[in-house]
């Protein structure tokens, strides 16, 4: 299976599958001497892990993770990083009945077009579980991110029709709710729906926002690799999001012109923006505003709702989804979106080191 590779400069490599026995990611390209332990990594990875509140899938799974090489005396040594996370909670018998039949908005049908053979249990690579490698690998990106001042600040902004307030807006509530928003009245008003949701056997889907402070202007490269294209890949690539937008995204289709350009302003020798419609970049390259983009994640599409579908055979069937689900993936999702831009960053920033002659001049001259 090829399209398990992400990344040029920072490369990862993710493997394992749902109800495999482990699941893990292989960094390549980390510089040496980045202080890291699997605490580090861990920490990422407890916000993503399943059982941790009444609106994520019973499944429990301590999610540790181990590093098995690259890293010595709590530094990485700039050889490749082998993280592993077992998987010990696996009940493959709840999707012995799914090997016949396509599910509903799952990649059932897909693979076995493609393939002609499938892991039919919790949809094998294609689960939600595949993005463990994918948050291991984020930690370590963000701690080099961390050690240049860039820090990321991901929340849900909207769960189904419930959408914060940005005049309650507050970093410090994001912790202290179960669906990571920065509004604790939008994070009541979330639970009630959810518990309406709930109630009639459904799920729902949400919005979830990213901004990035302290990102320098420069990082990016022109046409095929511009930032906002590979962050939009990035999102993407995660199973369950439907769609990106930078800054004001959808909304410049309604503005003009003259409300759209950010106007630049110097102030004792440095260049801004009066306002950050675009979102950070322009041209494909980060303009050293704060980056800011969301991913719309979709519908948990396992439900116990009665649905329509096919079986093998081609015949008409009528399904009820059972197992272990998460009525909304977002809360689980905001590390994952978090992870790959912190991936995607950090892989910009390698490959800008070439980009000038005084950097290269700065590592290698004499």
């Amino acid at each position: 299976m090829a399209g398990s590779i992400f990344g040029k400069h920072f490369c990862i490599s993710t493997w394992g599958e749902s109800h495999g026995k482990a699941i893990g990611v292989v960094v390549d390209g980390c510089p040496a001497g980045l202080p890291l332990a699997e605490e580090d990594i861990q920490k990422y990875l407890n916000r993503r892990k399943p059982g941790q509140s009444q609106y994520t899938t019973s499944r429990v799974e301590a999610d540790q993770v181990e590093i098995l090489s690259g890293v010595f005396e709590g530094r990485t040594t700039g050889t490749p990083i082998s993280l592993m996370v077992r998987n010990t909670s696996q009940r493959s018998k709840d999707y012995s009945e799914i090997a016949s039949y396509y599910r509903p908005g799952h990649a059932d049908y897909t693979f076995d077009q493609k393939y002609g053979f499938r892991d039919y249990r919790g949809g094998g690579r294609s689960s939600g579980r595949e993005t463990i490698g994918r948050v291991a690998a984020g930690a370590i990106a963000a701690k080099l991110l961390g050690e240049l001042g860039i820090h990321l600040t991901t929340y849900a902004c909207a769960i189904g029709p419930v959408e914060i307030d940005r005049e309650r807006f507050s970093e410090e509530t994001i912790w202290e709710n179960a669906f990571f928003m920065p509004d604790a009245k939008a994070a009541e008003e979330a639970a009630a729906y959810l518990q309406e949701c709930m109630r009639e056997q459904d799920s729902s889907g949400g919005i979830i926002e990213c901004v990035v402070r302290g990102l320098p202007a420069g990082l990016g490269e022109p046409c095929f690799d511009k930032l906002d294209a590979n962050l939009a890949k990035a999102m993407l690539s995660i199973g369950a999001v439907k769609g990106f937008e930078l800054g004001d995204g959808f909304g410049v289709a309604r503005a003009r012109g003259s409300e759209n350009n950010d106007a630049f302003t110097c102030q004792e020798g440095a260049v801004s923006k009066k306002t950050n419609h675009a979102g950070g970049v322009l041209g494909g390259i980060s303009d050293g505003s704060e980056l800011v983009f969301r991913a719309a994640i979709k519908p948990t599409p396992s439900i116990s709702q009665t649905q329509h579908t096919v079986n093998q055979n081609g015949e008409n069937i009528e399904v009820s989804i059972r197992g272990r689900h998460d009525p909304v993936i977002v809360p689980r999702a905001v590390v994952v979106v978090e992870a790959m831009a912190a991936l995607v960053l950090a892989d910009a920033l390698l490959e800008g080191m070439g980009a000038k002659m005084e950097y290269v001049k700065r590592i290698w001259g004499k």
